[in-house]
């Protein structure tokens, strides 16, 4: 792992010298995800891309996507665009990427089980903003929003997270 990348620990993601408190997915932490298992994948994994809302906060890397109204996240094993960026209308299971609530005002999207999805081997593994310190996720990694900021503006595309299984 190089100096510049991210490690999950009991006590939260280590970064830049700094840790962030941050929840994982209710599932825990699995070696063998699968989609709709809650569980946060464990592994070396990059960050790949990085959206967020225009609407509610500024671009927090050069490098960041803007989230629009159509888009959205394949969750659908059936669906040939399984774990990627979609528009809608679509007509396969997805995730919403623009919410009504702040989680992905900034989303930073992890490589797990990408660029070529094996399907039901789960999808939409984000760093994002938390609901509230300690409550889990789908399987995503949760920051305050502080936090989650803070990381964003110093996390590049390939910069790596380990998540210890």
């Amino acid at each position: 792992m190089t100096p510049a990348g991210l490690m999950l620990t009991p006590r939260g993601l280590r970064f830049m010298g700094r840790l962030l408190p941050c929840t994982i997915g209710k599932g825990g932490i699995s070696a063998a995800k699968r989609e709709g298992d809650g569980a946060t994948p464990a592994g070396m994994h990059r960050i790949s891309a990085m959206y967020y809302r225009p609407d509610r906060i500024l671009p927090p890397a050069p490098w960041a996507r803007p989230i629009g109204p159509r888009d959205l996240w394949s969750d659908d094993c059936r669906d040939a665009a399984y774990n990627s960026h979609v528009r809608a209308p679509y007509r396969f299971s997805h995730e919403a990427l623009r919410r009504a609530d702040p989680l992905y005002d900034l989303v930073l999207v992890l490589d797990w089980n990408w660029p070529v999805a094996a399907p039901g081997k789960g999808s939409a593994i984000f760093l994002h903003q938390w609901r509230r310190p300690g409550y889990p996720t789908e399987g995503c990694i949760a920051f305050s929003r502080r936090d989650l900021h803070w990381l964003a503006a110093r996390a590049q595309p390939g910069t790596p997270v380990f998540v210890p299984g």
